[in-house]
């Protein structure tokens, strides 16, 4: 037996006044109906309703069965209500989790227009880089990686982006532009450096050439294993380093970045947005990952304006 259903249909018998109205109310034929208050009554071993051909009226039982039920269906509806409310309104906690060179240049850049376009979401940050994100926890996980990634969770493709060579004008006025990738030996290399590798190489593609490869011997003047402290360095003019485009679009647009070596690229890397499940994700999820999309492109696109047209030398500065 149902139970909450042999509730409802008792409450409704009783403010329809009859089986028929009830059935019709809550679209229900009246044999289905009278078996649910049957089977209710045999379970409560009492009786809640006298019927008669002409009359319908409460036992005893029956009246203060009623008082109790409409208690508790009360409250269920209104804890259904609270938590379509969650699923649905734009409104409360939205717990977002990302590894920290992401929170600092990503995600917090957003963070005043989205909350000026919806004031009655908070949101709840969480900044940590672990071995296996803990996507089941959050609304929201933003990682990155490469373009072949097969994460085995539910994940929205945010942006593809390319891995590009910048430096800051202050760097560039004072060493030059290199103009081909052999021009790099002679330049101030910063790289991300990973435990337990040694690489001597940066392996430059260019996608007009049908991804053609090059192969740069790199002698770094700085290593970090710590993204932001490598494009702190590259902001401060202290070299070049390959950079994530979707990471360094607000430098670039803004100028305190130059790409340098177009249309030459490190690799390819796509920023996603991972769910815990397809199923009932909340509005405010929703409405922020469209947001984060919608940025992140718009960013792009628009770093991608300031590139050096072919044969531009870039404010006439000396090549290296």
């Amino acid at each position: 037996m149902d139970r909450l259903l042999s509730m409802r249909a008792f409450q409704q018998v009783v403010d329809d006044g009859g089986f028929a109205a009830a059935a019709r109310t809550l679209d229900m034929s009246p044999a289905v109906m009278t078996r649910l208050i049957t089977d209710l009554e045999q379970h409560l071993g009492a009786r809640l309703l006298q019927r008669t051909t002409r009359k319908l009226s409460l036992t005893e039982a029956g009246q203060s069965y009623l008082q109790r039920v409409r208690h508790i269906l009360n409250d269920v509806d209104q804890a259904e209500a609270s938590t379509r409310q969650q699923t649905d309104e734009l409104a409360g906690l939205l717990r977002i989790h990302t590894q920290p060179v992401m929170a600092v240049h990503i995600i917090a850049p957003l963070v005043a227009e989205f909350r000026r376009r919806y004031p009655k979401v908070v949101l709840d940050i969480t900044v940590d880089s672990p071995l296996v994100p803990p996507i089941e926890d959050y609304d929201l996980t933003i990682l990155g990686a490469g373009r072949l990634y097969d994460a085995n969770v539910v994940a929205r493709p945010v942006i593809v982006s390319e891995g590009l060579l910048c430096a800051s004008p202050r760097y560039l006025r004072s060493a030059g532009t290199p103009r081909q990738p052999e021009d790099l030996q002679n330049h101030a290399l910063l790289r991300l450096s990973q435990a337990g590798i040694r690489q001597r190489e940066w392996q430059l593609i260019n996608p007009e050439e049908g991804d053609r490869e090059v192969a740069v011997e790199v002698k770094p003047v700085m290593m970090a294993n710590h993204s932001d402290t490598l494009l702190r360095a590259t902001l401060d003019g202290t070299g070049i380093s390959a950079q994530p485009l979707d990471l360094v679009a607000n430098y670039l647009r803004d100028g305190q970045l130059r790409r340098v070596l177009a249309p030459w690229i490190t690799g390819r890397f796509t920023l996603y947005a991972a769910l815990p499940s397809r199923k009932y994700v909340p509005a405010r999820a929703r409405v922020f990952m469209e947001f984060l999309i919608e940025q992140t492109r718009l960013k792009a696109a628009e770093a991608e304006r300031t590139w050096p047209s072919r044969g531009d030398s870039e404010a006439g500065e000396p090549a290296a």
